[in-house]
Protein backbone atom coordinates (compact mmCIF):
# COMPACT_ATOMS: atom_id res chain seq x y z
CA UNK A 1 0.00 0.00 0.00
CA UNK A 2 1.42 3.35 -1.05
CA UNK A 3 -0.05 6.53 0.41
CA UNK A 4 0.32 10.21 -0.34
CA UNK A 5 -0.56 12.37 2.67
CA UNK A 6 -3.40 10.03 3.54
CA UNK A 7 -4.54 9.38 -0.06
CA UNK A 8 -3.88 6.12 -1.85
CA UNK A 9 -1.06 6.43 -4.37
CA UNK A 10 -2.87 3.83 -6.46
CA UNK A 11 -5.32 6.60 -7.22
CA UNK A 12 -2.41 8.99 -7.70
CA UNK A 13 -0.58 6.67 -10.10
CA UNK A 14 -3.65 6.43 -12.28
CA UNK A 15 -4.13 10.18 -12.13
CA UNK A 16 -0.55 11.15 -12.85
CA UNK A 17 -1.04 10.45 -16.55
CA UNK A 18 -4.46 12.04 -16.71
CA UNK A 19 -6.05 15.16 -15.31
CA UNK A 20 -6.40 15.95 -11.62
CA UNK A 21 -9.31 15.90 -9.23
CA UNK A 22 -10.96 19.02 -7.87
CA UNK A 23 -13.65 20.30 -5.55
CA UNK A 24 -17.36 19.70 -5.74
CA UNK A 25 -19.69 22.34 -7.07
CA UNK A 26 -23.16 22.75 -5.57
CA UNK A 27 -26.35 22.44 -7.54
CA UNK A 28 -29.89 23.22 -6.41
CA UNK A 29 -32.36 21.39 -8.69
CA UNK A 30 -35.29 23.49 -7.58
CA UNK A 31 -33.49 26.75 -8.34
CA UNK A 32 -32.38 25.24 -11.66
CA UNK A 33 -35.95 24.34 -12.64
CA UNK A 34 -37.35 27.72 -11.65
CA UNK A 35 -34.67 29.55 -13.65
CA UNK A 36 -35.36 27.49 -16.73
CA UNK A 37 -39.06 28.28 -16.42
CA UNK A 38 -38.43 32.03 -16.35
CA UNK A 39 -39.28 32.53 -12.66
CA UNK A 40 -37.23 34.41 -10.09
CA UNK A 41 -35.01 32.42 -7.74
CA UNK A 42 -33.92 35.17 -5.39
CA UNK A 43 -36.20 34.08 -2.57
CA UNK A 44 -35.40 30.40 -2.81
CA UNK A 45 -31.71 30.74 -2.04
CA UNK A 46 -32.23 32.85 1.09
CA UNK A 47 -34.61 30.49 2.91
CA UNK A 48 -33.46 27.87 5.42
CA UNK A 49 -33.57 24.35 4.10
CA UNK A 50 -37.00 23.32 5.45
CA UNK A 51 -38.60 26.58 4.37
CA UNK A 52 -37.23 26.54 0.83
CA UNK A 53 -38.26 22.91 0.37
CA UNK A 54 -41.85 23.88 1.30
CA UNK A 55 -41.69 26.98 -0.89
CA UNK A 56 -40.24 24.99 -3.77
CA UNK A 57 -43.06 22.47 -3.53
CA UNK A 58 -45.60 25.28 -3.89
CA UNK A 59 -43.69 26.71 -6.86
CA UNK A 60 -43.48 23.33 -8.55
CA UNK A 61 -47.17 22.78 -8.08
CA UNK A 62 -47.81 26.15 -9.69
CA UNK A 63 -45.60 25.21 -12.61
CA UNK A 64 -47.42 21.93 -13.10
CA UNK A 65 -50.74 23.71 -12.96
CA UNK A 66 -49.43 26.10 -15.60
CA UNK A 67 -48.73 23.26 -17.99
CA UNK A 68 -44.99 22.68 -17.43
CA UNK A 69 -43.95 19.35 -18.87
CA UNK A 70 -42.44 16.60 -16.78
CA UNK A 71 -39.30 16.79 -18.89
CA UNK A 72 -38.69 20.40 -17.80
CA UNK A 73 -38.76 19.36 -14.14
CA UNK A 74 -36.22 16.56 -14.12
CA UNK A 75 -33.06 17.12 -12.19
CA UNK A 76 -30.96 17.26 -15.34
CA UNK A 77 -32.63 20.50 -16.44
CA UNK A 78 -34.56 21.62 -19.47
CA UNK A 79 -33.75 20.00 -22.80
CA UNK A 80 -34.05 21.88 -26.06
CA UNK A 81 -33.62 19.48 -28.96
CA UNK A 82 -33.68 22.27 -31.56
CA UNK A 83 -34.19 26.04 -31.60
CA UNK A 84 -37.73 27.34 -31.54
CA UNK A 85 -39.31 27.31 -35.00
CA UNK A 86 -36.83 24.87 -36.45
CA UNK A 87 -38.14 22.00 -38.52
CA UNK A 88 -38.30 18.81 -36.49
CA UNK A 89 -35.66 16.26 -37.36
CA UNK A 90 -36.17 12.60 -36.67
CA UNK A 91 -32.46 12.06 -36.05
CA UNK A 92 -32.41 14.76 -33.38
CA UNK A 93 -35.44 13.17 -31.71
CA UNK A 94 -33.66 9.81 -31.64
CA UNK A 95 -30.54 11.39 -30.18
CA UNK A 96 -32.60 13.16 -27.50
CA UNK A 97 -34.16 9.85 -26.50
CA UNK A 98 -30.74 8.20 -26.28
CA UNK A 99 -29.39 11.02 -24.11
CA UNK A 100 -32.45 10.92 -21.84
CA UNK A 101 -31.94 7.18 -21.34
CA UNK A 102 -28.22 7.59 -20.61
CA UNK A 103 -28.67 10.45 -18.14
CA UNK A 104 -31.84 9.15 -16.56
CA UNK A 105 -30.45 6.57 -14.18
CA UNK A 106 -27.72 5.65 -11.74
CA UNK A 107 -25.02 8.12 -10.84
CA UNK A 108 -25.64 10.20 -13.97
CA UNK A 109 -29.05 11.25 -12.68
CA UNK A 110 -27.51 12.83 -9.57
CA UNK A 111 -24.94 14.86 -11.53
CA UNK A 112 -25.40 18.23 -13.25
CA UNK A 113 -25.15 18.08 -17.05
CA UNK A 114 -24.53 20.64 -19.76
CA UNK A 115 -24.55 19.62 -23.43
CA UNK A 116 -24.56 21.55 -26.68
CA UNK A 117 -24.35 19.92 -30.09
CA UNK A 118 -24.33 22.10 -33.20
CA UNK A 119 -23.63 21.74 -36.88
CA UNK A 120 -19.98 22.75 -37.24
CA UNK A 121 -20.50 24.65 -40.49
CA UNK A 122 -23.99 26.21 -40.21
CA UNK A 123 -24.12 26.65 -36.44
CA UNK A 124 -27.58 25.07 -36.25
CA UNK A 125 -28.25 23.91 -32.69
CA UNK A 126 -29.23 20.24 -32.69
CA UNK A 127 -29.31 19.59 -28.96
CA UNK A 128 -29.15 21.91 -25.96
CA UNK A 129 -29.12 20.96 -22.29
CA UNK A 130 -28.18 23.77 -19.89
CA UNK A 131 -25.94 25.21 -22.60
CA UNK A 132 -25.99 28.71 -21.10
CA UNK A 133 -25.18 27.64 -17.54
CA UNK A 134 -21.74 27.69 -15.96
CA UNK A 135 -19.69 24.51 -15.53
CA UNK A 136 -16.20 23.83 -14.24
CA UNK A 137 -14.33 22.93 -17.45
CA UNK A 138 -11.32 21.09 -16.00
CA UNK A 139 -8.83 20.59 -18.84
CA UNK A 140 -11.32 21.77 -21.45
CA UNK A 141 -9.88 25.16 -20.48
CA UNK A 142 -6.92 24.14 -22.63
CA UNK A 143 -9.15 24.59 -25.68
CA UNK A 144 -9.19 28.31 -24.91
CA UNK A 145 -5.46 28.50 -24.16
CA UNK A 146 -4.17 26.52 -27.13
CA UNK A 147 -6.51 28.24 -29.60
CA UNK A 148 -5.29 31.56 -28.19
CA UNK A 149 -1.65 30.52 -28.58
CA UNK A 150 -2.04 29.39 -32.19
CA UNK A 151 -4.20 32.38 -33.07
CA UNK A 152 -1.89 35.02 -31.58
CA UNK A 153 1.63 33.57 -31.66
CA UNK A 154 1.30 31.44 -34.79
CA UNK A 155 2.10 27.82 -35.53
CA UNK A 156 5.80 28.52 -36.15
CA UNK A 157 6.51 30.53 -32.99
CA UNK A 158 9.62 29.22 -31.22
CA UNK A 159 11.11 29.56 -27.74
CA UNK A 160 14.79 30.40 -27.13
CA UNK A 161 16.94 29.16 -24.24
CA UNK A 162 20.47 30.50 -24.00
CA UNK A 163 23.75 30.22 -22.11
CA UNK A 164 24.99 33.77 -21.64
CA UNK A 165 28.04 35.54 -20.23
CA UNK A 166 28.55 39.16 -19.28
CA UNK A 167 31.93 39.32 -21.01
CA UNK A 168 33.92 37.47 -23.62
CA UNK A 169 36.17 34.58 -22.66
CA UNK A 170 39.84 35.31 -22.21
CA UNK A 171 42.38 33.46 -24.41
CA UNK A 172 42.53 30.57 -21.89
CA UNK A 173 38.75 30.07 -21.97
CA UNK A 174 38.16 31.72 -18.60
CA UNK A 175 34.89 33.54 -17.93
CA UNK A 176 35.26 36.37 -15.42
CA UNK A 177 31.80 36.37 -13.86
CA UNK A 178 28.64 34.28 -13.87
CA UNK A 179 27.34 31.93 -16.54
CA UNK A 180 23.60 32.38 -16.99
CA UNK A 181 21.12 29.76 -18.15
CA UNK A 182 18.28 31.95 -19.44
CA UNK A 183 14.82 30.42 -19.89
CA UNK A 184 12.07 32.03 -21.97
CA UNK A 185 9.19 29.64 -21.45
CA UNK A 186 10.23 26.67 -23.59
CA UNK A 187 7.99 23.77 -22.45
CA UNK A 188 10.24 21.10 -23.95
CA UNK A 189 13.59 21.32 -22.14
CA UNK A 190 13.54 17.54 -21.82
CA UNK A 191 14.12 14.34 -23.77
CA UNK A 192 10.58 14.20 -25.19
CA UNK A 193 10.38 12.98 -28.78
CA UNK A 194 8.94 15.66 -31.05
CA UNK A 195 6.81 15.54 -33.11
CA UNK A 196 4.30 13.58 -31.07
CA UNK A 197 3.48 10.39 -32.98
CA UNK A 198 0.52 8.85 -31.21
CA UNK A 199 2.12 8.27 -27.84
CA UNK A 200 4.47 10.02 -25.41
CA UNK A 201 8.04 8.82 -26.03
CA UNK A 202 11.45 9.81 -24.69
CA UNK A 203 14.85 9.74 -26.37
CA UNK A 204 18.02 9.82 -24.30
CA UNK A 205 18.56 11.30 -20.81
CA UNK A 206 16.22 13.98 -19.44
CA UNK A 207 19.21 16.38 -19.44
CA UNK A 208 19.48 16.07 -23.23
CA UNK A 209 18.88 19.75 -24.07
CA UNK A 210 21.10 20.99 -21.25
CA UNK A 211 23.84 18.64 -22.46
CA UNK A 212 23.59 20.20 -25.92
CA UNK A 213 23.99 23.65 -24.37
CA UNK A 214 27.00 22.49 -22.35
CA UNK A 215 28.53 21.03 -25.52
CA UNK A 216 27.96 24.33 -27.30
CA UNK A 217 29.64 26.37 -24.57
CA UNK A 218 32.61 24.00 -24.40
CA UNK A 219 32.84 24.18 -28.16
CA UNK A 220 33.15 27.97 -27.88
CA UNK A 221 36.26 27.43 -25.74
CA UNK A 222 34.78 27.73 -22.23
CA UNK A 223 37.19 26.16 -19.74
CA UNK A 224 36.53 27.96 -16.45
CA UNK A 225 33.75 29.96 -14.81
CA UNK A 226 34.94 32.27 -12.05
CA UNK A 227 31.42 33.02 -10.83
CA UNK A 228 28.19 31.07 -10.33
CA UNK A 229 25.86 29.16 -12.57
CA UNK A 230 22.74 31.35 -12.57
CA UNK A 231 19.43 29.73 -13.46
CA UNK A 232 17.54 32.77 -14.78
CA UNK A 233 13.75 32.41 -15.02
CA UNK A 234 13.03 36.16 -14.82
CA UNK A 235 11.47 36.26 -18.30
CA UNK A 236 8.11 35.78 -16.56
CA UNK A 237 7.15 37.39 -13.23
CA UNK A 238 7.67 34.91 -10.40
CA UNK A 239 4.29 33.29 -9.78
CA UNK A 240 4.69 29.49 -9.73
CA UNK A 241 1.12 28.58 -8.76
CA UNK A 242 -1.91 30.18 -10.44
CA UNK A 243 -4.89 31.32 -8.39
CA UNK A 244 -7.36 28.56 -7.65
CA UNK A 245 -4.90 25.67 -7.49
CA UNK A 246 -5.38 23.47 -4.43
CA UNK A 247 -2.57 22.87 -1.96
CA UNK A 248 -3.16 19.17 -2.58
CA UNK A 249 -2.14 19.60 -6.22
CA UNK A 250 1.29 20.97 -5.58
CA UNK A 251 3.37 17.83 -5.29
CA UNK A 252 1.66 15.91 -8.10
CA UNK A 253 3.06 16.17 -11.63
CA UNK A 254 -0.12 17.88 -12.84
CA UNK A 255 0.50 20.64 -10.27
CA UNK A 256 4.13 21.30 -11.20
CA UNK A 257 5.21 24.93 -10.60
CA UNK A 258 5.24 27.30 -13.56
CA UNK A 259 8.56 28.91 -14.44
CA UNK A 260 10.17 30.46 -17.50
CA UNK A 261 12.98 27.92 -17.05
CA UNK A 262 11.04 24.65 -17.14
CA UNK A 263 13.15 21.49 -16.91
CA UNK A 264 11.80 18.00 -17.64
CA UNK A 265 8.20 19.28 -17.35
CA UNK A 266 9.23 20.32 -13.83
CA UNK A 267 8.83 16.69 -12.77
CA UNK A 268 11.02 14.25 -10.86
CA UNK A 269 10.87 10.45 -10.95
CA UNK A 270 11.92 8.77 -7.71
CA UNK A 271 12.94 5.11 -7.54
CA UNK A 272 13.18 3.41 -4.14
CA UNK A 273 15.50 0.43 -3.59
CA UNK A 274 15.45 -1.65 -0.37
CA UNK A 275 18.66 -2.32 1.57
CA UNK A 276 20.49 -5.62 1.91
CA UNK A 277 18.94 -6.61 5.26
CA UNK A 278 15.67 -6.04 7.06
CA UNK A 279 15.86 -2.78 8.95
CA UNK A 280 18.52 -1.25 6.69
CA UNK A 281 17.79 2.20 5.25
CA UNK A 282 16.44 2.13 1.70
CA UNK A 283 18.11 4.18 -1.01
CA UNK A 284 16.54 6.46 -3.60
CA UNK A 285 17.59 7.66 -7.03
CA UNK A 286 16.02 10.52 -8.96
CA UNK A 287 15.64 11.50 -12.58
CA UNK A 288 16.91 14.12 -13.15
CA UNK A 289 19.78 13.18 -10.87
CA UNK A 290 20.30 16.84 -9.93
CA UNK A 291 16.94 16.81 -8.13
CA UNK A 292 18.14 14.34 -5.49
CA UNK A 293 18.80 17.11 -2.99
CA UNK A 294 15.18 18.25 -3.10
CA UNK A 295 13.86 14.95 -1.70
CA UNK A 296 14.43 13.53 1.78
CA UNK A 297 13.44 10.06 2.89
CA UNK A 298 12.95 7.91 5.97
CA UNK A 299 12.32 4.54 4.29
CA UNK A 300 13.53 1.30 5.84
CA UNK A 301 13.77 -2.23 4.46
CA UNK A 302 10.88 -4.49 5.42
CA UNK A 303 10.57 -8.30 5.37
CA UNK A 304 10.49 -10.07 2.02
CA UNK A 305 7.04 -10.72 0.63
CA UNK A 306 5.42 -7.78 2.41
CA UNK A 307 3.65 -5.02 0.52
CA UNK A 308 5.51 -1.74 0.00
CA UNK A 309 4.20 1.11 2.12
CA UNK A 310 5.48 4.53 1.16
CA UNK A 311 3.92 7.86 2.09
CA UNK A 312 4.75 11.21 0.54
CA UNK A 313 4.61 13.98 3.12
CA UNK A 314 4.60 17.68 2.34
CA UNK A 315 6.72 19.74 4.68
CA UNK A 316 7.66 23.43 4.75
CA UNK A 317 11.15 24.45 3.76
CA UNK A 318 13.68 23.68 1.04
CA UNK A 319 13.12 19.91 1.11
CA UNK A 320 9.41 20.06 0.36
CA UNK A 321 9.02 16.31 -0.16
CA UNK A 322 9.60 13.69 2.54
CA UNK A 323 9.20 9.97 1.78
CA UNK A 324 8.40 7.64 4.66
CA UNK A 325 7.64 3.94 4.91
CA UNK A 326 9.06 0.51 4.13
CA UNK A 327 10.34 -1.25 1.02
CA UNK A 328 10.24 -5.08 1.20
CA UNK A 329 13.52 -6.96 0.97
CA UNK A 330 14.15 -7.95 -2.65
CA UNK A 331 11.41 -5.68 -4.01
CA UNK A 332 12.68 -4.39 -7.33
CA UNK A 333 10.51 -1.48 -8.37
CA UNK A 334 8.91 1.32 -6.44
CA UNK A 335 8.61 4.39 -8.66
CA UNK A 336 6.85 7.64 -7.85
CA UNK A 337 6.52 10.65 -10.17
CA UNK A 338 6.15 13.99 -8.40
CA UNK A 339 6.40 17.71 -9.09
CA UNK A 340 9.88 19.20 -9.10
CA UNK A 341 9.29 21.96 -6.59
CA UNK A 342 12.51 23.89 -7.37
CA UNK A 343 13.04 23.46 -11.12
CA UNK A 344 15.49 26.35 -11.44
CA UNK A 345 17.83 24.88 -8.85
CA UNK A 346 17.65 21.46 -10.48
CA UNK A 347 18.36 22.87 -13.95
CA UNK A 348 21.30 24.88 -12.64
CA UNK A 349 22.76 21.90 -10.78
CA UNK A 350 22.33 19.68 -13.83
CA UNK A 351 24.11 22.21 -16.05
CA UNK A 352 26.97 22.55 -13.57
CA UNK A 353 27.45 18.77 -13.48
CA UNK A 354 27.35 18.57 -17.27
CA UNK A 355 29.93 21.34 -17.66
CA UNK A 356 32.25 19.74 -15.12
CA UNK A 357 31.93 16.41 -16.93
CA UNK A 358 33.24 18.24 -20.03
CA UNK A 359 36.27 19.60 -18.21
CA UNK A 360 34.86 23.05 -17.42
CA UNK A 361 35.81 24.21 -13.93
CA UNK A 362 33.08 26.12 -12.06
CA UNK A 363 34.47 28.00 -9.07
CA UNK A 364 31.12 29.24 -7.76
CA UNK A 365 27.86 27.55 -6.90
CA UNK A 366 24.34 27.52 -8.29
CA UNK A 367 21.74 30.19 -7.68
CA UNK A 368 18.37 31.09 -9.15
CA UNK A 369 17.27 34.52 -10.28
CA UNK A 370 13.53 35.28 -10.26
CA UNK A 371 11.70 38.38 -11.42
CA UNK A 372 9.45 40.18 -8.91
CA UNK A 373 5.92 38.77 -8.57
CA UNK A 374 3.28 40.10 -10.99
CA UNK A 375 1.32 43.22 -10.14
CA UNK A 376 -2.44 43.51 -10.61
CA UNK A 377 -5.15 46.02 -9.81
CA UNK A 378 -7.85 45.38 -7.20
CA UNK A 379 -10.03 44.13 -10.05
CA UNK A 380 -7.40 41.58 -11.10
CA UNK A 381 -6.25 43.48 -14.20
CA UNK A 382 -2.50 43.28 -14.90
CA UNK A 383 -0.33 46.32 -14.22
CA UNK A 384 1.75 46.36 -17.36
CA UNK A 385 5.41 47.19 -17.06
CA UNK A 386 7.38 46.09 -20.07
CA UNK A 387 9.81 43.38 -19.00
CA UNK A 388 13.45 43.67 -19.97
CA UNK A 389 15.44 40.76 -21.28
CA UNK A 390 16.46 38.54 -18.33
CA UNK A 391 20.21 39.03 -18.58
CA UNK A 392 21.43 41.96 -16.52
CA UNK A 393 24.19 42.89 -18.96
CA UNK A 394 23.23 45.14 -21.85
CA UNK A 395 24.98 43.07 -24.53
CA UNK A 396 25.38 39.51 -23.23
CA UNK A 397 27.67 37.09 -25.00
CA UNK A 398 25.64 34.07 -26.09
CA UNK A 399 27.80 30.97 -25.79
CA UNK A 400 25.10 28.47 -26.74
CA UNK A 401 21.46 28.54 -27.78
CA UNK A 402 18.60 26.06 -28.00
CA UNK A 403 15.62 26.84 -30.24
CA UNK A 404 12.44 24.88 -29.62
CA UNK A 405 10.33 22.97 -32.09
CA UNK A 406 7.50 25.02 -33.68
CA UNK A 407 4.69 25.98 -31.31
CA UNK A 408 2.27 23.71 -33.13
CA UNK A 409 4.20 20.64 -31.99
CA UNK A 410 4.15 21.80 -28.36
CA UNK A 411 0.43 22.48 -28.61
CA UNK A 412 -0.05 18.98 -30.00
CA UNK A 413 1.65 17.45 -26.96
CA UNK A 414 -0.34 19.71 -24.63
CA UNK A 415 -3.73 18.73 -26.00
CA UNK A 416 -3.00 15.09 -26.72
CA UNK A 417 -1.70 14.25 -23.22
CA UNK A 418 -3.32 17.19 -21.35
CA UNK A 419 -0.08 18.76 -20.11
CA UNK A 420 -0.92 21.43 -17.54
CA UNK A 421 2.48 23.14 -17.29
CA UNK A 422 2.66 23.68 -21.04
CA UNK A 423 -0.74 25.36 -21.13
CA UNK A 424 0.31 27.74 -18.36
CA UNK A 425 3.53 28.57 -20.23
CA UNK A 426 1.59 29.33 -23.43
CA UNK A 427 -0.69 31.73 -21.59
CA UNK A 428 2.26 33.62 -20.11
CA UNK A 429 4.10 33.64 -23.43
CA UNK A 430 1.08 35.30 -25.03
CA UNK A 431 1.06 37.97 -22.31
CA UNK A 432 4.78 38.57 -22.73
CA UNK A 433 4.62 38.83 -26.54
CA UNK A 434 1.48 40.95 -26.77
CA UNK A 435 1.61 43.12 -23.63
CA UNK A 436 5.25 42.94 -22.58
CA UNK A 437 4.47 41.15 -19.30
CA UNK A 438 4.56 37.37 -19.02
CA UNK A 439 1.99 37.01 -16.26
CA UNK A 440 -1.16 34.92 -16.09
CA UNK A 441 -3.25 38.08 -15.77
CA UNK A 442 -1.65 39.59 -18.88
CA UNK A 443 -2.30 36.42 -20.85
CA UNK A 444 -5.91 36.34 -19.70
CA UNK A 445 -6.36 39.96 -20.75
CA UNK A 446 -5.24 39.11 -24.28
CA UNK A 447 -7.48 36.04 -24.16
CA UNK A 448 -10.57 38.11 -23.36
CA UNK A 449 -10.00 40.24 -26.45
CA UNK A 450 -9.38 37.11 -28.50
CA UNK A 451 -12.64 35.54 -27.32
CA UNK A 452 -14.58 38.72 -27.98
CA UNK A 453 -13.32 38.65 -31.58
CA UNK A 454 -14.43 35.01 -31.76
CA UNK A 455 -17.96 35.98 -30.74
CA UNK A 456 -17.78 34.54 -27.23
CA UNK A 457 -19.58 36.81 -24.71
CA UNK A 458 -17.47 38.01 -21.77
CA UNK A 459 -20.09 36.81 -19.31
CA UNK A 460 -19.83 33.22 -20.59
CA UNK A 461 -16.21 32.62 -19.58
CA UNK A 462 -14.43 33.00 -16.23
CA UNK A 463 -10.87 31.66 -16.40
CA UNK A 464 -8.10 32.15 -13.86
CA UNK A 465 -5.42 29.89 -15.35
CA UNK A 466 -4.45 28.26 -18.63
CA UNK A 467 -4.75 24.57 -17.82
CA UNK A 468 -8.12 24.21 -16.08
CA UNK A 469 -6.64 22.98 -12.82
CA UNK A 470 -7.97 26.07 -11.05
CA UNK A 471 -11.20 25.59 -9.12
CA UNK A 472 -12.10 29.17 -10.10
CA UNK A 473 -12.65 28.37 -13.79
CA UNK A 474 -16.18 28.46 -15.23
CA UNK A 475 -17.43 28.30 -18.82
CA UNK A 476 -20.72 27.63 -20.58
CA UNK A 477 -21.08 24.86 -23.18
CA UNK A 478 -22.20 27.53 -25.66
CA UNK A 479 -18.96 29.47 -25.17
CA UNK A 480 -16.94 26.35 -25.95
CA UNK A 481 -18.91 25.48 -29.09
CA UNK A 482 -18.73 29.09 -30.28
CA UNK A 483 -14.96 29.02 -29.94
CA UNK A 484 -14.68 25.62 -31.61
CA UNK A 485 -16.68 26.84 -34.62
CA UNK A 486 -14.60 30.02 -34.79
CA UNK A 487 -11.33 28.07 -34.60
CA UNK A 488 -12.39 25.78 -37.43
CA UNK A 489 -12.90 28.76 -39.75
CA UNK A 490 -9.45 30.27 -39.09
CA UNK A 491 -6.34 29.69 -41.21
CA UNK A 492 -4.87 27.79 -38.26
CA UNK A 493 -8.07 25.79 -37.68
CA UNK A 494 -6.96 22.53 -39.30
CA UNK A 495 -3.75 22.66 -37.28
CA UNK A 496 -5.72 23.16 -34.09
CA UNK A 497 -8.03 20.22 -34.77
CA UNK A 498 -5.03 18.00 -35.49
CA UNK A 499 -3.75 18.56 -31.93
CA UNK A 500 -6.87 17.09 -30.27
CA UNK A 501 -7.02 13.47 -29.08
CA UNK A 502 -8.84 11.07 -31.40
CA UNK A 503 -11.35 8.67 -29.88
CA UNK A 504 -9.98 5.14 -29.64
CA UNK A 505 -6.71 6.18 -31.32
CA UNK A 506 -4.38 8.43 -29.30
CA UNK A 507 -3.79 10.79 -26.42
CA UNK A 508 -6.20 10.84 -23.50
CA UNK A 509 -8.85 9.25 -25.73
CA UNK A 510 -6.70 6.30 -26.79
CA UNK A 511 -8.53 3.83 -24.53
CA UNK A 512 -11.98 5.41 -24.79
CA UNK A 513 -14.76 4.54 -27.25
CA UNK A 514 -12.69 1.76 -28.79
CA UNK A 515 -14.70 -0.67 -30.92
CA UNK A 516 -17.62 1.76 -31.08
CA UNK A 517 -18.99 3.87 -33.91
CA UNK A 518 -17.24 6.87 -32.34
CA UNK A 519 -13.74 5.41 -32.70
CA UNK A 520 -11.79 7.63 -35.10
CA UNK A 521 -14.83 9.89 -35.58
CA UNK A 522 -14.30 12.25 -32.63
CA UNK A 523 -11.46 14.74 -32.14
CA UNK A 524 -11.91 16.28 -28.73
CA UNK A 525 -10.29 17.56 -25.55
CA UNK A 526 -10.90 15.61 -22.38
CA UNK A 527 -11.16 17.09 -18.90
CA UNK A 528 -11.32 15.71 -15.37
CA UNK A 529 -10.88 17.11 -11.90
CA UNK A 530 -12.64 15.82 -8.82
CA UNK A 531 -16.40 15.53 -9.44
CA UNK A 532 -15.94 17.07 -12.92
CA UNK A 533 -15.76 15.44 -16.35
CA UNK A 534 -15.78 17.07 -19.77
CA UNK A 535 -15.38 16.33 -23.46
CA UNK A 536 -15.52 19.02 -26.16
CA UNK A 537 -14.47 19.08 -29.78
CA UNK A 538 -15.53 17.92 -33.20
CA UNK A 539 -17.33 14.84 -34.50
CA UNK A 540 -18.25 13.33 -37.83
CA UNK A 541 -21.41 11.25 -37.73
CA UNK A 542 -21.98 8.01 -39.60
CA UNK A 543 -24.23 9.98 -41.98
CA UNK A 544 -21.48 12.51 -42.62
CA UNK A 545 -22.68 15.50 -40.61
CA UNK A 546 -19.87 17.59 -39.10
CA UNK A 547 -20.50 18.65 -35.53
CA UNK A 548 -19.01 20.87 -32.85
CA UNK A 549 -20.01 19.82 -29.34
CA UNK A 550 -19.41 20.32 -25.63
CA UNK A 551 -20.40 17.84 -22.91
CA UNK A 552 -19.92 18.82 -19.26
CA UNK A 553 -20.67 16.85 -16.12
CA UNK A 554 -20.31 18.50 -12.70
CA UNK A 555 -21.10 17.17 -9.21
CA UNK A 556 -20.39 13.60 -10.26
CA UNK A 557 -19.30 11.08 -7.64
CA UNK A 558 -17.70 8.71 -10.16
CA UNK A 559 -13.96 8.57 -10.77
CA UNK A 560 -11.61 7.14 -13.35
CA UNK A 561 -13.12 5.23 -16.28
CA UNK A 562 -16.50 5.14 -14.53
CA UNK A 563 -16.55 8.93 -14.61
CA UNK A 564 -16.12 9.12 -18.37
CA UNK A 565 -18.39 6.21 -19.36
CA UNK A 566 -21.57 8.27 -19.46
CA UNK A 567 -19.96 11.02 -21.53
CA UNK A 568 -18.66 8.39 -23.94
CA UNK A 569 -22.15 6.94 -24.27
CA UNK A 570 -23.52 10.37 -25.16
CA UNK A 571 -20.72 10.97 -27.67
CA UNK A 572 -21.24 7.57 -29.28
CA UNK A 573 -24.98 8.22 -29.57
CA UNK A 574 -24.17 11.53 -31.26
CA UNK A 575 -22.09 9.80 -33.91
CA UNK A 576 -24.59 6.98 -34.44
CA UNK A 577 -27.85 8.92 -34.62
CA UNK A 578 -27.29 12.47 -35.88
CA UNK A 579 -27.22 13.39 -39.54
CA UNK A 580 -29.85 13.44 -42.26
CA UNK A 581 -29.78 10.51 -44.62
CA UNK A 582 -29.45 11.50 -48.24
CA UNK A 583 -32.56 10.85 -50.27
CA UNK A 584 -32.10 8.04 -52.81
CA UNK A 585 -31.51 9.26 -56.33
CA UNK A 586 -34.40 8.79 -58.71
CA UNK A 587 -33.82 6.53 -61.66
CA UNK A 588 -34.00 8.25 -65.02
Amino acid sequence: MICVSGCMVQAYVWRSGREAWGKRLHYNPVVQTLRESGMTTAGVCRYPRRRWVWTAAVCLAALLAGGATAQSLVRKGAVHAAPAGAKARADVARFSQRVAAVLGGGHAEKAYWGILVADRDTGETLYDLNADHFFAPASNAKIFTTALALGTLGRNYRFRTTLEAGARLDPEGRLAGDLRLVGRGDPDISNRKIPYAGRFERDGPVEKVLAELADGAAGQGLREVDGDIVADDSYFPYDPYPAGWSVGDLFFTFGAPVSALAFNDNEVSIEVQPGLRVGDPASIATEPAAALGSVTQEITTGPAGAKPEVAVVRQPGVNFLLLRGTAPLGYTHIKIDLALTAPGEAAGQALKQLLEARGVRVKGGVRVEHAPPPETTAAGEPILRHSAEPATERDPVVLAEHVSAPLLESVRVTNKVSQNLHAELFLRAVGREKLGTGSTAAGLKVERDFLQAAGVPDEDVVLTDGSGLSRGDLVTPRAVVTLLRYAWRQPWGRDFVSTLPVAGVDGTLEDRMKKTAASGMIEAKTGAIEHVHALSGYATTLRGERLAFAIFCNNDSQRGPNGSATIDAVATAMVETLGIESAPKKKK
